[in-house]
């Protein structure tokens, strides 16, 4: 026993000569002494297998194997390899340069290498794992770090109160898969009392997502502020984060423009999920508007579109964490589904919570979120947004109505494009949704006329008749009375005070006394009970207010 010990004192002694005798060797061309280069086995690599069949000391100039591990060992002047195997893995190797006395590796040196791989390559092993689990702790550390600043980002900069707009609900719901999600949503306010609604979601997760939300947010603000139209926004956005944004990385997102008094919506869509309308019917259509995700490509366009909201409809704005979830069947939610929702919403609770009543019927107990969730649902009031001008006509109509309130239900609502022609197209289907109204034969006439000349009169001078500015127009009805409200673009015309009062005088007209124009409020105001004409940064809208009761009716004035 005594000799195997002086044996293996004397290997170690010779072994750190050898091993310092190589590194002189190495180095003898350079100034400082150097090791030589790591040597790396792939998994893959046919040594590895022949190590674990063939444990022990093994020869590396008898082997002949297509093996670049083994190129690399014979390059690095290695005589010797012996495997460390642990629980059927190689570990490592011990790697043994030739012999000072230039003999071959003998029976006992090869049987104490073979003794030192047995004992070494457990403890080697638990080197390793030690290793590999202070490298886990440390990543841990620098992802739950990462995750805390991704959350103070998101808490930051999604909006701490809803918008508080009279005559309208606005509700948000953002619950992110993870710690960290991709979606976002955001409120932007105006001098004029418009509202801007945003609602996206960034590709990927964590850090770099949170980042770049950030970077779309601030630079959608500072592009809102300046320019109007929702189209040229998101244009201008891509155009920005296109330069800088990471590989592979992009952003869908829809901005919209809220008109509060009119209630009309401008909008935008850079490849988010399609909003959903309810109608004042119950009907649900799909505020569609193309357009590329931005960040993809610079110079894209988007299509801008408008739609007109009237008392009693709402629009859901989602992220596809909705449409997307499975239940226990594996399931999906679907698009059909939610939209289908929102058509049985009857105004009784908010449509936010009815839908995450639905999702959460549909999946279940124990559902594990597999993406972000987020919601913005805009919903006007059953008895907002009629003007109070004709409040004040419809009190007149009779006294017993004013005390008892005046309750407006939508008959129709109709966006027509600013072409030649689609004045008869309104004058059609304003007269078929009153019809049930039973107005007399010539108080139709005059209906259909004021509402013909109207629509006319907005597409043209409006709108110039372009046909991506469309009129709107909504019919409105109490028990009282009637309300037409036709609506176009054209913000910048100059309007009179008290219009359609001034008797057009066709000599007072040639001799340039009077404006040429005019005619047309004039006969208007004439058909109707009541007109009145009101704008604002964006729109002008006509309203025709005709009584179903009382004195007053435009017949009795013609």
């Amino acid at each position: 026993m005594a000799t195997l010990l002086q044996r293996l004192r004397l290997k170690r002694i010779r072994w750190d000569k050898r091993e310092s005798q190589v590194i002189q060797m190495r180095s003898a061309d350079h100034a400082r002494p150097v090791m030589p280069p790591p040597i790396d086995i792939a998994p893959n690599d046919p040594i590895v297998g022949y190590f674990l069949s063939s444990p022990g000391a093994v020869e590396i100039d008898k082997l002949h194997l297509d093996s670049p591990a083994l190129r690399a060992l014979k390059g690095a002047g290695v005589k010797i390899a012996v495997p460390l195997v642990s629980q059927g893995e190689l570990v490592g190797l011990l790697n043994l340069g030739p012999l000072l006395s230039e003999q071959v590796y003998s029976t006992d040196d090869r049987r104490l290498l073979n003794t030192l791989s047995t004992q070494s390559a457990p403890a080697v092993r638990v080197a390793q794992l030690v290793r590999d689990q202070q490298a886990q702790a440390r990543e841990n550390e620098r992802i739950q770090h990462e995750l805390r600043v991704a959350q103070l980002i998101q808490k930051t900069l999604l909006p701490k109160d809803l918008p508080a707009l009279p005559g309208w609900q606005v509700n948000a719901y953002y619950q992110p898969a993870r710690q960290v999600g991709g979606d976002f949503y955001d409120f932007i306010y105006f001098d004029d009392g418009r509202l801007g609604l945003v609602i996206g979601d960034v590709t990927d997760k964590g850090v770099p997502a949170a980042l770049l939300m950030a970077t779309t947010r601030s630079v959608l603000r500072a592009a809102a502020q300046r320019l109007v139209a929702p189209g040229q926004v998101l244009e201008v956005v891509n155009d920005i984060i296109q330069q800088d944004i990471p590989p592979n990385m992009f952003v869908t997102c829809l901005y919209a423009l809220l008109e509060p008094a009119s209630g009309q919506l401008q909008y935008a869509n850079a490849g988010q999920d399609l909003p959903y309308h309810r109608h004042h019917s119950g009907e649900v259509t799909e505020l569609r508007a193309t357009g590329m995700p931005l960040g993809l490509m610079p110079g894209m366009k988007y299509e801008e579109k408008e739609t007109i909201l009237a008392p009693g409809e709402s629009i859901l704005f989602h992220s596809d964490g909705i449409v997307e979830a499975h239940n226990q069947d594996r399931e999906m939610y679907s698009f059909p589904r939610l939209m289908r929702l929102v058509g049985e919403y009857k105004g009784d609770t908010s449509l936010k919570d009815m839908v995450l009543e639905d999702l959460a019927e549909f999946t279940g107990p124990g559902w594990e979120q597999e993406d972000d969730i987020t919601m913005v649902t805009l919903q006007r009031s059953g008895d907002y947004g009629v003007s109070e001008i004709a409040h004040r006509s419809i009190s007149r109509a009779g006294e017993a109505h004013r005390s008892n309130g005046t309750e407006w239900q939508m008959l129709a609502e109709l966006t027509l494009p600013s072409e030649p022609g689609n004045e008869r197209l309104a004058m059609e289907q304003v007269a078929e949704a009153v019809r049930e109204l039973n107005l007399p034969g010539k108080r139709m006439d005059q209906l259909k006329t004021a509402v013909a000349e109207a629509t006319m009169n907005a597409m043209e001078h409006g709108n110039h008749y372009l046909p991506n500015k469309p009129v709107g127009i909504q019919v409105l009805a109490s028990r009282a009375a009637l309300s037409v409200r036709i609506t176009d673009h054209g913000a910048t015309r100059t309007l009179p005070a008290d219009p359609g009062t001034e008797v057009p005088d066709i000599e007072a007209k040639l001799e340039e006394l009077q404006t040429p124009r005019g005619w047309v409020l004039f006969l208007i105001k004439h058909m109707v009970d009541e007109m009145r004409i009101s704008s604002d940064t964006t729109h002008h809208t006509v309203e025709l207010i005709m009584y179903l009761e009382g004195e007053g009716h435009a017949s009795e004035k013609s």
